[in-house]
This record gives structure tokens, C-alpha cells and sequence, in this order.
């Protein structure tokens, strides 16, 4: 782990990304394969309606519920990777111990909370009756095991922030295939439908966060964790606090946004909601890819920050985003040209794969100019900066999507109307980045100390 944290601070900065990269990128779309498996069996053995039942309002409440704790724990990612970059044991082991309770508690409330609200969400949302008990029964289940999501996401988070990347890979390639193992069990020969989608994503789910703490106690480095120590630090609660709540919400905005614009899909029939759903998985591609960059220049800033290299630190954000908008091309070159064959993964239906491909098609061509807010919003939260690109993500993605739905979408009620809000309100919140990013950064010396 020395090693890795020197490579982090010392090292050739294109190789040393791309050496975190891979693992994230492998560990992400494994993380995603969990879901997907379960839309891939259900959709195939089950039929249309379960596949709409597994995704489309079912996956906006998770992203609503988990998206909010995940990004308010992402602020101990931050803490640690600063506190390890500089050498600070003390402060390692009391954010790593209060990251740990605050993972337990708030996973025991929150799952409480989720499915006390799930059904009252999925009426709420228009989820069409024929599938809102199929959806009900998959969140209950799901909510049941969240705090097992939780725990594996700040434990990932925490070897992550100290530059090991690979283990979270090794525990959700093994999760994953018992995922898929218990999917086929469970739904093919069974025949427990989303009920066993639920149960074997919640197992998987249990594993790993099993793994994932057994790391951690095992290390012999100083981010070692110890049962008896886990509790609630203030100081470091209070920075995860302030670092991680903007995330949150910014997660919630999110999902709010996405809500809105599923409850306006729902009205458009079960076929479309069933193609969203597809869609949404096919897309996971390229969040996946972005996503991963995001979290290895957040690492990258926060160590390097640490350490008060600030010289390196900005040339790590040059050659991120360089890499991005070049994955971003390609992947929507791809996406483009052979999606109505990775359509055919999920359903047989024409009518679905032909509204799909459509969404696809006005989707893609526009990823590039996500890298910008992508990039530059994981470059500012590595230096503790969250506040504002918060409130530039929020006004120009989430609000701006909600005041297209309200006032835009009824002028032409279309499908299309509704998919045009999302490269619009990227191209305008990646302007409103670069600007500030360019501002934020002159504030910095360039010499590394």
C-alpha cells in the first residue's frame, strides 16, 4: 500500500490513472451486472411486465434512497484519501471508524424508511397497475439488505481513497457471479420472479460487504479497521458531513429530476417503460466508463492535495479529462451504430427494441459533454470544494430537467421531447464547469511542494 500511495503522489500520471482506472471500471460494471442480471433473467423467463417491474420505477427509487447515502458517505472518501496522502494516522483511523457506524446506522434507518415509503413512491411515480405489486415486492426485498449496500460502498470507498482499487474489483467479480448463479436458480427453475431477482441481488449484496470488512481488518496498514472502535468521531463526522451532504443531495436532485421524468415515461405505456428500462442498463455503459474516472481523479486530487502537490494535482485533472472525452467518443460511436443488437439482450419485442434504439440514437452523441462535469466536479471534491458545483449540477441538470418537463414537454407531448432534456442540460451545466473549474484552480500555485 506504500507503493500504491507513492505511485498516487510520485508516479507517471497517464499510467498510474490507468492503473487505478481499470480495476474501478471492472468493479463498477460488475457493481451494475448485479441489476442487470436481474432485468437480463426477468425480462427473458418472465416476461415484459416483470422487466418494467425490475427497472424503470423500481430503479429511480433505489438511485433515490441509496444515491443520497452513497454521496453523503463519498465525503469520507475525500477525508481518508487526504488524511493518507499526508501521512496522518490519527486522522485516518477516526474518519475510517465513524465512516464504518455511520454506514451501520444509517443503513438500518434508512432501509426502515425505504420500505415504509415504497409503495405510497410507486403510486406516486403513475407506475402502471398491472406491474406496481411486482415492484413493490422487488424494492421491499431489496430495502431489507441495504445495509449490506451500504457497508460495501464506504468500505470499497475507503481502500479506494488509499489507492487500492483491485480488491472491491476481486469481491464484486465473485459476488457477481453468485448473483447470476442464484438469478438462474432462483427465476428459471424456481420460478420465483422478481421475488428471487431481490433475493439473490440482496445475498450477492451481503457478501461483499462480508469481504469488504474483513479486508479492512485485516490490513496490517493504518487504515486498519477494529469492530470495538467503530463509532462517531465529531471532527471527522462533521467534514464528512460537509464534504458528503452536497453530494447527497445532489444525488437526491438527481433522482428527483429522473422521478419526474419516469412518471412522465409511465403515461407513455408498459412498452416504454420496459425500453427505458433497457435503455438505462445499455447507457450504464458509459456512466460506468465516466463514472470511474470520476472517482480515480477524485483520489488522485485528494492525495496529491494532501501532500500539497499542487503543480501534479492539475496536470492528473488535464490528462483525466483527456482520457474521458476520448472513451466518450468511442463508446458513443458504439452505442450508436450496434445498439438495437445489445437491445436484443433484453427483450424479444420488437415494438420495445424500436423505441429503445430510438432513445439510444439522441442519447449517445452527447456523453462527451458530461466528461467536463464529470471530470472537474471529482477534481473539486477532492479538494473539499462541493458546495457550488453542487448548486451548478443541481440548477443545471436537475431543475433544469423538471422545468422542461412542467412547461416544455406539454407544448409537444412526445417521447423525444423527453429525451432532449438530458444533452441539453449537459452541454449547459458543462459550460457553467469549465468556467468555474478554470477560476477555482488559478487560486492554486503550480509548483508541488
Amino acid at each position: 500500500m506504500e507503493t500504491k500511495e507513492n505511485q498516487i503522489i510520485h508516479g507517471v500520471i497517464w499510467k498510474q490513472l490507468l492503473i487505478f482506472f481499470f480495476p474501478i471500471l471492472l468493479g463498477t460494471f460488475f457493481q451494475q451486472i448485479y441489476n442487470t442480471a436481474d432485468t437480463v433473467v426477468v425480462g427473458r423467463f418472465v416476461g415484459t411486465e416483470a422487466l418494467a417491474a425490475v427497472g424503470g420505477s423500481t430503479s429511480q427509487i433505489i438511485n433515490l434512497i441509496v444515491g443520497f447515502f452513497t454521496g453523503l458517505a463519498s465525503g469520507a472518501t475525500v477525508v481518508i484519501s487526504q488524511h493518507y496522502g499526508a501521512k496522518q494516522e490519527d486522522g485516518v483511523q477516526k474518519a475510517l471508524h465513524t465512516a464504518y457506524a455511520f454506514s451501520v446506522v444509517g443503513g438500518i434507518i434508512i432501509s426502515i424508511m425505504g420500505i415504509l415509503i415504497t409503495r405510497p413512491l410507486l403510486k406516486l411515480m403513475n407506475t402502471p397497475d398491472n406491474i406496481i405489486d411486482l415492484s413493490a415486492t422487488y424494492l421491499c426485498i431489496y430495502f431489507a439488505g441495504l445495509v449490506f449496500v451500504f457497508i460495501y460502498n464506504v468500505g470499497a470507498g475507503i481502500l479506494r481513497a488509499v489507492g487500492d482499487s483491485r480488491r472491491p474489483l476481486y469481491f464484486l467479480i465473485l459476488c457477481c457471479f453468485i448473483n447470476i448463479i442464484l438469478d438462474i436458480i432462483l427465476i428459471v427453475f424456481l420460478k420465483m420472479g422478481v421475488a428471487g431477482a431481490a433475493i439473490a441481488t440482496t445475498f450477492s449484496q451481503g457478501i461483499s460487504a462480508v469481504m469488504v470488512t474483513v479486508t479492512l481488518c485485516r490490513t496490517t496498514d493504518i487504515f486498519r479497521l477494529r469492530v470495538k472502535k467503530i463509532r462517531f468521531h465529531a471532527q471527522p463526522m462533521g467534514m464528512i458531513v460537509k464534504i458528503g451532504l452536497p453530494a447527497g443531495l445532489q444525488s437526491v436532485m438527481y433522482s428527483l429530476s429522473n422521478v419526474i421524468i419516469q412518471s412522465s415515461l409511465n403515461t407513455f405505456g408498459t412498452e416504454t417503460v420496459a425500453a427505458w428500462t433497457a435503455f438505462s442498463k445499455i447507457d450504464a455503459i458509459y456512466w460506468m466508463i465516466s463514472g470511474a474516472f470520476g472517482i480515480a481523479i477524485t483520489t488522485f486530487v485528494g492525495q496529491n492535495y494532501g501532500a500539497g502537490k499542487f503543480g501534479r494535482m492539475k496536470k492528473s485533472v488535464r490528462v483525466c479529462l483527456a482520457m474521458d472525452i476520448g472513451a466518450s467518443i468511442l463508446i458513443s460511436a458504439v452505442l450508436f451504430f450496434l445498439g438495437g443488437y445489445v437491445f436484443q439482450l433484453f427483450t424479444g419485442d420488437a415494438q420495445v427494441i424500436e423505441i429503445g434504439v430510438n432513445i439510444l440514437r439522441r442519447m449517445a452523441p452527447a456523453y462527451f459533454c458530461f466528461t467536463f462535469i464529470e471530470i472537474f466536479a471529482g477534481s473539486l471534491r477532492g479538494i473539499g470544494d462541493v458546495v457550488l458545483p453542487m448548486l451548478m449540477t443541481c440548477g443545471g441538470i436537475c431543475v433544469f430537467r423538471v422545468i422542461w418537463i412542467v412547461f416544455v414537454l406539454p407544448l409537444n407531448r412526445t417521447l423525444n421531447m423527453i429525451v432532449y432534456s438530458y444533452p441539453i442540460s449537459w452541454a449547459l451545466t458543462a459550460v457553467l464547469f469549465i468556467i468555474y473549474y478554470w477560476k477555482r484552480v488559478q487560486q492554486l500555485p503550480d509548483t508541488d511542494e
